[in-house]
């Protein structure tokens, strides 16, 4: 093989190893939800002892592409698309911990009675996981239109996260007994929003890569 070719195999690689943190990015939301929906505090603990595989998995990617940048020192877009992965990596990285967060704050909660959970926090999640697509088959094309997408996906999620909050402020007023129930469910709207920022991260990575100019989307 090339050492042309040998670099595209080894970038293919690592895009191959970032589309399997994403996939387990992914997972840790959907099950972060679901516990906390369910009450479920062992499911909760498991997503966040299983954070430490995607720890494990963003570092092993971040020296994947250092060694390669070492060892090829590409120039141009090919060293774009090695910077571009080790901040898309970062961010699928934060998100995760978003997810573990929303998780941590289910096993606070426990399984006892409080306050409605927002069926807003469902929707939520339901965007960020349809911007999470979104992005990921921006990123495999290069599609910058797709990518541009993400930021109006992220302001339906800033919207229900602005009405989530407002609910809760609500609540606390008629259950001030309830308050620190009110919090966490506030914190875990807060990390839904703090997942989809990320997202919008990434298509601006994407965005970079593509026309080499730094833009905002969030």
């Amino acid at each position: 093989m090339t050492t042309r070719g040998l670099f595209h195999h080894e970038l293919e690689e690592i895009n191959n190893d970032i589309v399997r943190l994403a996939d387990l990015t992914e997972n840790a939301l959907l099950n972060a939800i679901n516990a906390l929906f369910n009450k479920d505090t062992e499911q909760a603990k498991q997503i966040i002892e299983q954070d430490l595989n995607i720890d494990k998995l963003e570092i092993d990617i971040n020296d994947k592409t250092i060694l390669l940048i070492a060892k090829q020192q590409p120039v141009a877009t090919d060293l774009r698309r090695l910077i571009i992965a080790l901040r898309i990596v970062t961010d699928l990285e934060r998100m995760a911990d978003n997810a573990k967060n929303i998780a941590t704050s289910t096993t606070y909660l426990g399984e006892g009675d409080g306050v409605v959970l927002p069926e807003g926090l469902k929707k939520m999640k339901e965007i960020a996981i349809e911007m999470l697509h979104t992005a990921l088959k921006a990123f495999k094309e290069e599609d910058v239109t797709l990518a541009s997408s993400l930021s109006e996906m992220d302001d339906k999620v800033d919207r229900l996260y602005k009405l989530i909050i407002s609910e809760l402020l609500g609540e606390t007023a008629t259950n001030p007994d309830k308050i620190q129930y009110v919090m966490q469910v506030a914190f875990c709207a807060r990390y839904l929003e703090r997942y989809a920022d990320h997202i919008t991260n990434i298509g601006e990575s994407i965005l970079f890569l593509v026309k080499g100019e730094n833009y905002n989307l969030n």
